[in-house]
Protein backbone atom coordinates (compact mmCIF):
# COMPACT_ATOMS: atom_id res chain seq x y z
CA UNK A 1 0.00 0.00 0.00
CA UNK A 2 1.61 3.42 -1.07
CA UNK A 3 2.16 6.54 0.71
CA UNK A 4 -0.89 8.14 -0.15
CA UNK A 5 -3.27 5.39 1.13
CA UNK A 6 -1.91 5.14 3.96
CA UNK A 7 -1.67 8.79 4.61
CA UNK A 8 -5.79 8.99 3.89
CA UNK A 9 -5.74 5.97 6.01
CA UNK A 10 -4.02 7.24 9.05
CA UNK A 11 -5.84 10.54 9.21
CA UNK A 12 -8.89 9.13 8.88
CA UNK A 13 -7.88 6.61 11.90
CA UNK A 14 -7.06 9.56 14.33
CA UNK A 15 -10.59 11.75 13.40
CA UNK A 16 -12.89 8.52 13.96
CA UNK A 17 -11.43 8.30 17.31
CA UNK A 18 -14.72 7.73 19.39
CA UNK A 19 -15.53 7.76 23.44
CA UNK A 20 -14.85 4.37 23.53
CA UNK A 21 -11.14 4.16 23.58
CA UNK A 22 -11.57 5.90 27.05
CA UNK A 23 -13.36 3.22 28.32
CA UNK A 24 -10.99 0.55 30.95
CA UNK A 25 -13.46 -2.53 29.55
CA UNK A 26 -11.73 -4.82 27.01
CA UNK A 27 -12.97 -4.95 23.63
CA UNK A 28 -13.16 -7.34 20.54
CA UNK A 29 -12.60 -7.41 16.98
CA UNK A 30 -13.05 -9.62 14.38
CA UNK A 31 -11.35 -9.78 11.02
CA UNK A 32 -10.80 -12.02 8.06
CA UNK A 33 -7.90 -11.55 5.25
CA UNK A 34 -6.57 -15.09 4.36
CA UNK A 35 -5.25 -17.47 5.87
CA UNK A 36 -5.80 -16.80 9.82
CA UNK A 37 -2.01 -18.35 10.54
CA UNK A 38 -0.58 -14.43 9.40
CA UNK A 39 -2.96 -12.28 10.10
CA UNK A 40 -3.03 -13.63 13.56
CA UNK A 41 1.20 -13.50 13.46
CA UNK A 42 0.36 -9.41 12.54
CA UNK A 43 -1.93 -8.25 15.72
CA UNK A 44 -0.28 -10.30 18.24
CA UNK A 45 2.07 -7.62 17.44
CA UNK A 46 0.52 -5.03 18.25
CA UNK A 47 0.49 -2.74 21.38
CA UNK A 48 -2.83 -3.16 23.50
CA UNK A 49 -3.49 -6.34 21.98
CA UNK A 50 -4.20 -8.93 24.75
CA UNK A 51 -5.16 -11.83 22.70
CA UNK A 52 -5.93 -13.18 19.31
CA UNK A 53 -7.33 -16.15 18.38
CA UNK A 54 -7.59 -18.17 14.95
CA UNK A 55 -10.90 -19.19 14.16
CA UNK A 56 -13.84 -19.30 11.70
CA UNK A 57 -16.56 -16.88 11.51
CA UNK A 58 -19.57 -15.89 8.84
CA UNK A 59 -20.73 -19.07 7.95
CA UNK A 60 -24.02 -20.54 7.35
CA UNK A 61 -23.40 -24.00 9.61
CA UNK A 62 -24.06 -23.95 13.12
CA UNK A 63 -20.49 -25.52 13.57
CA UNK A 64 -16.64 -24.99 11.83
CA UNK A 65 -13.97 -27.09 12.10
CA UNK A 66 -10.96 -27.02 9.46
CA UNK A 67 -11.80 -29.54 7.00
CA UNK A 68 -15.32 -28.30 6.27
CA UNK A 69 -14.48 -24.71 5.87
CA UNK A 70 -11.59 -25.71 3.79
CA UNK A 71 -13.99 -27.81 1.18
CA UNK A 72 -16.39 -24.97 1.36
CA UNK A 73 -19.24 -26.80 3.04
CA UNK A 74 -20.14 -24.04 5.64
CA UNK A 75 -19.37 -20.72 4.03
CA UNK A 76 -16.95 -19.83 7.08
CA UNK A 77 -13.77 -17.49 6.33
CA UNK A 78 -10.37 -17.96 8.25
CA UNK A 79 -10.62 -15.00 10.70
CA UNK A 80 -9.20 -13.90 13.91
CA UNK A 81 -10.72 -12.49 17.29
CA UNK A 82 -8.71 -9.79 18.45
CA UNK A 83 -8.70 -8.71 22.38
CA UNK A 84 -7.70 -5.44 23.08
CA UNK A 85 -7.57 -2.77 25.62
CA UNK A 86 -9.16 0.83 24.20
CA UNK A 87 -7.54 3.05 26.13
CA UNK A 88 -3.76 1.86 24.06
CA UNK A 89 -5.00 1.13 20.85
CA UNK A 90 -8.36 2.26 19.17
CA UNK A 91 -10.47 -0.28 16.81
CA UNK A 92 -9.74 2.36 14.23
CA UNK A 93 -5.98 1.90 14.89
CA UNK A 94 -6.64 -2.31 14.18
CA UNK A 95 -8.67 -1.19 10.93
CA UNK A 96 -5.62 0.80 9.95
CA UNK A 97 -3.22 -2.28 10.72
CA UNK A 98 -5.86 -4.46 8.91
CA UNK A 99 -6.04 -2.49 5.74
CA UNK A 100 -2.19 -1.51 5.21
CA UNK A 101 0.00 -4.47 6.77
CA UNK A 102 -2.09 -7.79 7.27
CA UNK A 103 -3.56 -8.59 3.93
CA UNK A 104 -4.63 -7.05 0.60
CA UNK A 105 -8.10 -5.79 1.05
CA UNK A 106 -8.63 -5.57 -3.19
CA UNK A 107 -8.14 -9.49 -3.83
CA UNK A 108 -11.57 -11.40 -3.94
CA UNK A 109 -11.76 -15.04 -2.19
CA UNK A 110 -7.71 -15.05 -2.17
CA UNK A 111 -4.85 -14.10 -0.52
CA UNK A 112 -1.23 -14.83 -1.71
CA UNK A 113 -1.18 -18.70 -2.84
CA UNK A 114 -4.48 -19.22 -1.37
CA UNK A 115 -8.09 -19.33 -2.96
CA UNK A 116 -11.49 -19.89 -1.93
CA UNK A 117 -13.99 -17.85 0.09
CA UNK A 118 -13.11 -19.25 3.23
CA UNK A 119 -9.94 -17.07 2.22
CA UNK A 120 -11.75 -13.90 1.61
CA UNK A 121 -11.40 -10.10 3.35
CA UNK A 122 -14.08 -9.27 5.71
CA UNK A 123 -14.74 -6.91 8.97
CA UNK A 124 -17.53 -8.74 11.39
CA UNK A 125 -18.42 -5.98 12.98
CA UNK A 126 -20.26 -6.10 16.88
CA UNK A 127 -21.90 -2.93 16.80
CA UNK A 128 -22.61 0.09 15.05
CA UNK A 129 -19.53 2.31 15.83
CA UNK A 130 -17.39 -0.64 14.79
CA UNK A 131 -19.82 -1.13 10.92
CA UNK A 132 -19.17 2.81 10.70
CA UNK A 133 -15.74 2.88 11.24
CA UNK A 134 -14.79 0.01 8.77
CA UNK A 135 -17.74 1.21 6.32
CA UNK A 136 -15.66 4.85 6.71
CA UNK A 137 -12.28 3.37 6.02
CA UNK A 138 -13.46 1.67 2.50
CA UNK A 139 -15.21 4.76 1.65
CA UNK A 140 -12.22 6.57 2.03
CA UNK A 141 -10.11 4.44 0.70
CA UNK A 142 -11.74 3.86 -2.84
CA UNK A 143 -11.97 7.30 -3.20
CA UNK A 144 -8.38 8.41 -2.67
CA UNK A 145 -8.26 6.35 -5.79
CA UNK A 146 -4.58 5.01 -4.44
CA UNK A 147 -5.39 1.64 -5.23
CA UNK A 148 -5.70 -0.01 -8.61
CA UNK A 149 -8.74 -1.80 -7.56
CA UNK A 150 -11.36 -0.94 -4.95
CA UNK A 151 -11.42 -2.48 -1.85
CA UNK A 152 -13.65 -5.97 -1.58
CA UNK A 153 -13.88 -6.07 2.19
CA UNK A 154 -17.01 -7.32 3.56
CA UNK A 155 -18.59 -5.92 6.38
CA UNK A 156 -21.06 -7.95 7.92
CA UNK A 157 -22.44 -8.68 11.89
CA UNK A 158 -20.75 -10.67 14.03
CA UNK A 159 -23.04 -14.00 14.35
CA UNK A 160 -20.44 -16.38 16.14
CA UNK A 161 -16.81 -17.00 15.99
CA UNK A 162 -15.49 -20.92 16.42
CA UNK A 163 -11.93 -21.40 17.33
CA UNK A 164 -9.85 -23.34 15.53
CA UNK A 165 -8.08 -26.49 16.19
CA UNK A 166 -5.02 -25.99 18.75
CA UNK A 167 -2.53 -26.84 16.09
CA UNK A 168 -3.93 -23.18 14.36
CA UNK A 169 -3.42 -21.34 17.54
CA UNK A 170 -0.12 -18.83 17.28
CA UNK A 171 1.13 -20.85 14.70
CA UNK A 172 3.67 -18.67 13.89
CA UNK A 173 5.11 -18.32 17.27
CA UNK A 174 5.28 -22.82 17.14
CA UNK A 175 6.43 -23.20 13.30
CA UNK A 176 9.05 -20.36 12.82
CA UNK A 177 10.97 -22.13 10.01
CA UNK A 178 7.83 -23.04 8.31
CA UNK A 179 7.96 -22.34 4.37
CA UNK A 180 4.68 -21.26 4.17
CA UNK A 181 5.47 -18.68 6.89
CA UNK A 182 8.68 -17.45 6.18
CA UNK A 183 7.43 -16.65 2.68
CA UNK A 184 3.75 -15.17 3.50
CA UNK A 185 3.48 -14.53 6.94
CA UNK A 186 7.05 -13.12 8.80
CA UNK A 187 6.67 -10.03 5.75
CA UNK A 188 3.71 -9.28 7.58
CA UNK A 189 5.34 -8.94 11.13
CA UNK A 190 8.16 -6.90 10.09
CA UNK A 191 6.49 -5.61 7.43
CA UNK A 192 4.40 -3.83 10.24
CA UNK A 193 7.44 -3.24 12.34
CA UNK A 194 9.15 -0.49 9.43
CA UNK A 195 5.72 0.83 8.82
CA UNK A 196 4.26 1.88 12.77
CA UNK A 197 6.98 1.39 14.99
CA UNK A 198 4.66 3.30 17.16
CA UNK A 199 2.17 0.22 17.11
CA UNK A 200 4.58 -2.47 16.98
CA UNK A 201 5.84 -4.53 20.08
CA UNK A 202 8.41 -7.53 20.37
CA UNK A 203 7.21 -10.09 21.32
Amino acid sequence: MNKTIRSVIFTLSFALLSASAAMAADQTAVFAGGCFWGVEAVFEHVKGVKSVDSGYSGGNAASANYDDVSAGETDHAEAVRIVFDPAKVTYEQLLLIFFSVAHDPTELNKQGPDHGRQYRSAIFYSDASQKNAAVAFIKAIDESKALKKRVVTEVVPLKAFYLAEDYHQDYMKKNPTDAYIIAHDKPKVEDLKKRFPEFYINK
